[in-house]
């Protein structure tokens, strides 16, 4: 399999390069920053994005950059028929419809998050919301310090998930001077300090008593992995919006 890695001369491009060359996949690596070679592998300028692809014929492209790079990128594969995994987060409302506009013409998987234990705690946090009513929530995710977008976009799909079950509920962000909590918000929590690839902690309080569902990913491996395996997924697929979670077992069966 052949995969072009958008920024490719990045941390989480690195990782996605790595994990690819480990999956034994020929990898075309493309960044904004100056050329050069990562790892034995010439990166090519991203000015040149679309004629790469219809030279190299990838497979799949990956994409973990920043939201007017990354919906340029996806752009790109559309025209080339090229599927497009997008790690990128952070997209506005009208980003994400240019997104789902190129996903008419190649298959588009975008995914806030590619550790398998997220979905995980997706399902868990589902399941202790509803066997918990009334309940007080509240949010917390931890990042490094070079993160752009508050709350991430796991978190966000978190939020997500507890308005699966209880109905679209306030979110304060922080707390300062008095504020007292009101019934049925959902407290959400931002931390962003030193290197810390990515931790979300949801707490469920009530009736004294407290329940805490954890995810830690320990490295950006985890995520680079996860896209590597969704690349090989989506590649062949219909055009189409998918996401991770689409890649399961279960969601297969």
């Amino acid at each position: 399999m052949k995969v072009a890695v958008t920024g490719a001369t990045g941390r989480m491009g690195r990782e996605v390069m790595d994990a690819a060359r480990e999956a034994d996949h020929e990898v075309i690596g493309v960044s904004h920053s100056s050329a050069g070679e990562y790892a034995g592998v010439d990166i090519e300028p991203a000015d040149e994005f679309g004629t790469l692809l219809s030279e190299h014929d990838p497979d799949a492209t990956i994409d973990f950059t920043l939201p007017d790079p990354s919906v340029s990128y996806v752009q790109d594969c559309a025209e080339a028929g090229v599927p497009a995994v997008v790690g990128t987060t952070g997209f506005s409302d009208d980003q994400y419809e240019e997104l789902r506009a190129a996903s008419e013409e190649v298959p588009v998987l975008q995914a806030a998050n590619f550790a398998r234990g997220i979905q995980g705690l997706l399902s868990a946090v589902r399941e202790a919301v509803a066997a918990l009513p009334g309940y007080d929530v509240e949010l917390t995710e931890t990042h490094h310090n070079g993160k752009r977008d508050a709350p991430s976009g796991t978190a966000n799909r978190v939020l997500d998930a507890i308005d699966d079950v209880r109905g679209d509920s306030p979110r304060v962000h922080g707390r300062e001077g008095e504020t007292p909590r009101e019934e049925g918000e959902i407290g959400v929590h931002a931390r962003r300090a030193g290197d810390i690839t990515g931790e979300h902690e949801v707490l469920l309080a009530g009736n004294h008593e407290e329940v805490r569902l954890t995810h830690r990913a320990g490295s950006r491996g985890v995520f680079a992995a996860g896209a590597v395996e969704a690349a090989e997924w989506l590649a062949g697929r219909s055009p189409g919006w998918y996401d991770f979670s689409d890649t399961l077992p279960d969601s297969q069966s």
